[in-house]
């Protein structure tokens, strides 16, 4: 081949690539930072594969790191200021940690609220769209969803009425369920869920109520002997509320095409996924390693069932006043609309 040829061709290769080079599209790689290990329900079965679908129909352009266990630093009750503030893209949170931040969310935390976390999720999600803009500024919300219902799992003795939370030291997730365990006659101890396992097994508390979503992570099963269910068909104890968040800035610096798949991997759709994995997978789990431990599921029967919600009615005007005094409107409108939400998605919930 003569020099010119080799000229020729050279100039040829550089015309053809050379484009196609300029025109590939840039990868963008976000941070999803939460508080559980990586083996976790939320992020083996919620996140990953959300994250993996969103990668596909991207060609590759959106892609994830995992940051699990607050490996990027802070505390959980940090991850919505560290998703407003950018050290995080998205966050996996639960706003109950900030005390008295997120009110309107919290009544989806009331005392059984709901019997589905399906039904929940999806409720949650309208409700916040209806009411709670101003609760989440700064943060752009991708899904809203419940655990599964907590229950009382304990170690020396099960509870099987009320009467049996007396001298029982139980640990409490927040606010709403610190008042709870009081009313049930219980004594509460406020901790963040990772110490669980400790104080259990130091005997600081007596037990927990938590769902069964924390039970393999912190090895529960092992360390308690008995497990406290509502009736069946009946409203769950109570539901831990979450968040899908991610950082206005980096949104709004994606290309048209790439927000849009973000738009239509998220939102109610999202929300209602999240609720039924854990209405059925992560119950089913649960049930599994209690047995497996030779563990005793008590099943509340439902006419003592109506005596603990009886009492729990009382939270109903506590969440009211608070509410209010964070400058909204009518709390008793607010609440009912929740609850008339929950409603509306627990009859489209397969028989």
């Amino acid at each position: 081949m003569t020099k010119v040829s080799r000229l020729l061709l050279a100039l040829f290769v550089a015309g053809s690539v050379g484009p196609a080079v300029q025109a590939a599209e840039p990868v963008v790689t976000l941070k999803v930072h939460h508080q559980l290990p990586a083996h976790s329900v939320t992020q083996a079965d919620l996140l990953k594969p959300w994250a993996e679908k969103i990668t596909k129909e991207s060609d590759g352009r959106i892609q994830f790191q995992f940051y699990p266990s607050m490996q990027l630093g802070g505390t959980p009750p940090q991850l919505v200021d560290q998703v407003r503030d950018g050290v995080a893209d998205i966050v996996w949170t639960l706003p109950g940690y900030n005390s008295g931040r997120f009110p309107l969310i919290s009544a989806f935390e009331q005392p059984f609220m709901s019997r589905s976390a399906e039904a929940s999720s999806q409720a949650m999600w309208e409700f916040l769209q209806k009411h709670g803009q101003k609760e989440f500024e700064g943060m752009r919300l991708l899904a809203t969803h419940v655990t599964d219902g907590a229950l009382v799992h304990t170690t020396e003795k099960p509870i099987k009425k009320m009467s049996d939370f007396r001298g029982l030291k139980i640990r409490a997730a927040n606010r709403t369920s610190t008042k709870l365990i009081a009313l049930l006659g219980g004594t509460p101890v406020a901790m963040p869920v990772p110490q669980i396992p400790e104080a259990l097994s130091k005997g600081v508390v007596d037990g927990a109520i938590v769902p069964w979503d924390v039970v393999p992570a912190l090895k529960l099963h092992e360390l308690v002997k008995y497990h406290t269910e509502m009736a069946p068909g009946q409203p769950a104890l109570m539901y831990t509320t979450v968040i899908i968040a991610m950082n206005p800035a980096t949104y709004d610096k994606l290309p048209a095409d790439l927000k849009q798949i973000i738009d239509n991997n998220s939102g109610l759709e999202l929300s209602r996924q999240a609720g039924h994995l854990f209405d059925t997978q992560v119950v089913e789990t649960g049930h599994k390693l209690a047995k497996s431990q030779g563990n005793q599921i008590y099943v509340l029967p439902e006419d003592e069932q109506q005596k603990w919600m009886k009492v729990a009615k009382r939270l109903d005007q506590d969440w009211i006043k608070e509410v209010e005094s964070k400058g909204y409107d009518n709390g008793a409108a607010l609440l009912e609309d929740a609850r008339q939400l929950v409603d509306k998605y627990s009859e489209q919930l397969p028989d």
